[in-house]
């Protein structure tokens, strides 16, 4: 019965097969003697491709991003395994697929792989990859650590930032007339150096102090603490650079006023709302996916808002990202789902496309290898002495406030996020850029081996740490 059934449904399936193929046919014939009207002149002509759409495009772009992701991941990995960050390994990955490396060695592999016809399009993914990760490090910034710990934090992080701001911007009286043209105003250029030599990488200095299990203890709360609030003074520092270099002086006036505007509506409107949202989302099993979504079509118009104003729109992620209490369930469902795959994806993707911009070749001569190496000198002097000297007068010993130090040297993506925003507004030229790509590679992957003759692992352990509780085992996790 089974078999005679089978052959019931083979036979069927041939006929049906049949009878669509004649009836095709019929249709196709029928249609053969009609007649269509000539294409407009404007109107793009049947078989003629369109310069840069096509199969091509999409062609290179996946092979382009299947090439960053494993790149990313395997120099990553190889970085995790010397006991430095993952993420300057997938730094290094992008300007090794770069014309620094990959361009120099092999031409036509880096020409296929990465085209130059693919920039654009690893350009929208990269924007749109920081916007996501700026709303997670905002998610993530625990304001607890601001409140317990404001007055230590609140000396040491300004004279980290104001000491390497005036250091780089002395240093711009001698790279000015060497680095920049005439078309750049002094004012701008002195002030994007000065906010590039002060930037510290609150997400990678976090990740440091948690794999050394020193996130829960005095100097690493202070530690956090000081680059939370290095980086968002950081952060409108360079909102203002960006709104002078932007426009003219009264549209920078402008752009300020709507920018106090927006985050007047953000801190007393926005957030109220979204804690008595976050609220009822505590009583409910978890987070759904029209919640989930309304939170992103929110995060899209903050940004959209701060890029409209001129500010760029990672600042508005990350502002909506801060005032969503970092505790609480929704703070965690976002990052859980989301932070894998920004990280996986997205940001390899935005060092590969720094990477693709980075050409290491254009630091030629001895001359220029000094001025590189004057640049990290005053960087890592700047903000190591001016957190070693405020942590000194706030009553941390010698070597706790040299650890210190060293952390709030750590600069990694949030420097690469600041020389592209530069970049992109003509501030700093390619080779500038360049050189201080290698400030900011020089003086993460130095944080580690130095903190370690400092403060070593064995010491950490020695003191104990109370258990953690299963929310910051998530949050651990999500990290």
């Amino acid at each position: 019965m089974r078999k005679r059934h089978s052959v019931r449904t083979m036979v069927g399936y041939v006929v049906l097969l049949a009878g669509a193929a004649a009836a095709f046919v019929w249709i196709q014939s029928l249609g053969a003697g009609l007649a269509a009207p000539a294409p407009a002149p404007s109107q793009a002509v049947f078989g003629v491709k369109g310069a840069g759409h096509g199969v091509d495009a999409l062609l290179h772009v996946l092979l382009a991003l299947a090439a960053v992701i494993t790149a990313a991941r395997l120099v990553g990995m190889v970085f995790r395994r010397l006991g430095e960050p993952p993420v300057i390994g997938e730094v290094i990955a992008g300007i090794m697929l770069g014309p620094s490396l990959l361009g120099r060695v092999w031409p036509a592999g880096a020409e296929y792989i990465l085209p130059p016809a693919v920039a654009p399009f690893l350009g929208v993914f990269a924007q749109v990859g920081v916007v996501l990760y700026m709303f997670l490090v905002g998610l993530d910034l625990n304001t607890g650590y601001l409140r317990r710990n404001a007055d230590a934090a609140l000396s040491i992080s300004h004279a980290s930032i104001v000491i390497p701001f005036l250091l780089g911007a002395a240093l711009s009286l001698l790279l000015y007339p060497m680095m920049a043209t005439s078309d750049v105003p002094f004012t701008v250029f002195v002030l994007f150096i000065g906010i590039s030599m002060s930037v510290t990488a609150f997400p990678v200095l976090a990740r440091i102090l948690t794999d050394r299990r020193m996130h829960r203890g005095g100097l690493g709360s202070i530690a956090i603490t000081c680059a939370a609030v290095d980086d968002i003074t950081a952060w409108c520092l360079l909102a203002f650079v960006v709104s002078v270099a932007k426009a003219r002086v009264e549209d920078a006036v402008r752009t300020l006023a709507l920018s106090l505007c927006f985050v007047a509506v953000i801190v007393l409107v926005v957030r109220p709302l979204l804690r008595v949202f976050v609220q009822r989302e505590e009583e409910k099993s978890g987070v759904s996916a029209a919640t989930m979504g309304g939170i992103l079509v929110l995060l899209l118009l903050s940004a959209f808002t701060t890029e409209w104003i001129g500010i760029h729109a990672l600042f508005g992620a990350f502002l909506l990202g801060a005032i969503i209490p970092h505790d609480s369930a929704l703070a965690g469902a976002l990052i859980r789902r989301l932070h894998d795959f920004v990280v996986v994806f997205f940001l390899p993707v935005y060092f590969a496309f720094t990477g693709m911009r980075t050409q290491i070749g254009l630091v030629s001569g001895l001359d220029q290898w000094l001025i590189c190496g004057l640049i990290i000198l005053v960087a890592s002097l700047g903000k190591f002495g001016g957190s070693l000297f405020a942590a000194r007068l706030t009553g941390l010993g010698w070597r706790d406030s040299s650890a210190l130090g060293i952390l709030m040297n750590t600069r990694g993506l949030m420097e690469l996020i600041v020389l592209n925003i530069g970049l992109d507004l003509k501030v700093i030229s390619p080779t500038l850029f360049a050189m201080l790509v290698l400030m900011a590679i020089v003086t993460t992957v130095a944080t580690t081996p130095i903190l370690d003759r400092l403060r070593p692992p064995a010491r950490e352990r020695e003191h104990p740490v109370t258990s953690p509780s299963p929310r910051e085992l998530e949050a651990e996790a999500a990290r």
